[in-house]
């Protein structure tokens, strides 16, 4: 097993912890430093925040955080934000997080322990030192873990918690702080892995006018196409709202609703306009919001269905108790094609591409068969992709010489069956208090491809417009 904690699991972690993106970095390693109660506390006391991770020899990772400094006190501590979790079980996957039950037990600082959570003990790590096992190199630990003392064991017994096994390969104690993870390395290239202009004033100002002046086929008379928006909560949909009708507005916007919430901010459904910020005139497209979806709620199949079709009126106020019925008021029951949704865009956080859940997946497979079934082109707008590395981070223009952002759009562009060229990377405005052309293009290269999309979809509708007046000429005839 490698010990360490890789990308996902320190997205997992991240999670877990909140309050945005996380560096981890090594405080302490038992193979490093040897296991010893005095060293773990000269290197991570006054650390704030840590981690601490144990590999055992069963091929489980497991362990706890707490965000209060270590300090040899002598006595409990009490912290409210405290888990445990367990990140591999027999050399798979397996995220499970156990929160704090006993908060005035989370942590017992003592100088002769090594890292120790809850009362009775949850999780013991160690007691003074512990030498390197004679018949390898793994570290016969002296605790023990009994979870569901201090801690939540969510129907979990201790021994489905350590794999019944404190022989560890490893323990490692990690400083948390906020911002990006300096603690990932990039694999950064000169080369483009996707054909694409750079990212400058030049390319956005001509991708601006493109849009401004962008007008859907003549012939069939639509005054606008409409993009709705579709994903898990959190991803970033309505922020990529308030990114484009910022770009136009000249200015940060935040008319959709956006935040951090672990249940949908987007209650409404909204078929926004972006508008001329000279004229106040809307283009011809509309971006739709709609609720996030969610593993035990949000937005189901049927409802999406609703959406698709057009009879989901704008400003309509979702109800979790009480699902979109034809029955509902302001209910479409005859839309024309200028009501129908005319491209899909699933917008998916390239930095959990790792961490969606399987029943979400479920749903959105089950909501492209209703897409296919319409000919709804689909795409995939990847967010937050200045958190998968840090030459994105630092400059948004990397974004196409990124190894680590062409890996999660090759990733989602299997997960969701669309080619990889219907995966668009971009970065949100969140942070921003003022505008940058290079985001600005990213996300204006976005939109120009979902609108060409939609235009494919309604050259298709055409192509059957002409093909259904043909077969009834014949018919006359």
């Amino acid at each position: 097993m490698d010990a360490k904690i890789d990308r996902p699991d320190r997205q997992q972690l991240e999670h877990w912890i909140g309050g945005g993106p996380k560096t981890f970095t090594l405080l302490y390693s038992i193979q490093k430093n040897g296991c010893s109660a005095t060293e773990f506390h000269r290197l991570c006391n006054n650390q704030g925040p840590t981690v601490t991770v144990l590999y055992n020899t069963n091929k489980t990772v497991f362990g706890g955080y707490t965000s209060i400094a270590w300090r040899s006190c002598e006595n409990y501590v009490n912290d409210d934000k405290a888990f445990l979790f367990q990140l591999t079980y027999n050399g798979n996957r397996q995220y499970r997080k156990l929160p704090v039950a006993n908060v005035t037990y989370a942590i017992h600082d003592g100088g002769s322990y090594g890292p120790l959570f809850g009362n009775g003990h949850d999780l013991f790590t160690f007691s003074n030192s512990i030498q390197k096992n004679s018949s390898g190199n793994t570290f016969p630990l002296n605790g023990h873990c009994r979870i569901g003392k201090g801690f939540s064991n969510l129907g979990l017994t201790s021994g489905q918690f350590m794999n019944d096994n404190m022989n560890v390969e490893d323990l490692q104690v990690y400083k948390v702080t906020d911002g990006i993870d300096l603690y990932l390395e990039d694999s950064y290239s000169e080369d483009r892995w996707r054909n694409s202009p750079a990212l400058n004033n030049v390319l956005f100002e001509e991708l601006k006018e493109q849009i401004e002046n962008y007008k859907p086929i003549s012939s069939l008379s639509l005054p606008q196409v409409r993009i709705l928006l579709l994903g898990p909560v959190g991803a970033g949909k309505s922020s990529f709202f308030n990114t484009i009708n910022s770009v136009f507005r000249g200015r940060i916007t935040h008319q959709g609703c956006s935040g951090s919430s672990n249940q949908s901010l987007t209650t409404v459904y909204r078929q926004y306009q972006v508008r001329s910020n000279s004229t106040g005139e809307p283009f011809n497209f509309r971006l739709c919001d709609t609720r996030g979806l969610e593993e035990g709620q949000g937005l189901d199949v049927l409802e999406v269905n609703y959406l698709l079709e057009g009879n989901v009126p704008d400003f309509y106020q979702f109800n979790p108790s009480s699902p979109v019925t034809p029955e509902v008021q302001g209910f479409n029951s005859s839309p024309a094609l200028k009501d129908k949704i005319h491209c899909v865009a699933f917008v998916i956080d390239g930095s959990t591409v790792d961490l969606i859940a399987k029943p979400i997946l479920e749903k959105i497979k089950s909501m492209q068969t209703r897409m296919n079934q319409r000919g709804i082109p689909q795409t995939v707008i990847l967010t937050k992709t200045d958190k998968l590395s840090k030459a994105v981070a630092a400059d948004i223009s990397n974004v196409f010489k990124s190894e680590e952002v062409k890996d999660a759009v090759e990733k989602v562009s299997q997960l969701f069956g669309v080619p990889r060229g219907n995966v668009l990377p971009v970065k949100n405005y969140e942070n921003e208090v003022r505008l940058d052309d290079k985001i600005s293009a990213l996300a204006l290269l976005a939109l120009r491809q979902i609108l060409g999309f939609a235009d494919d979809f309604l050259y298709n509708y055409l192509d059957k417009l002409e093909c259904e007046n043909i077969q009834k000429l014949n018919i006359k005839e």
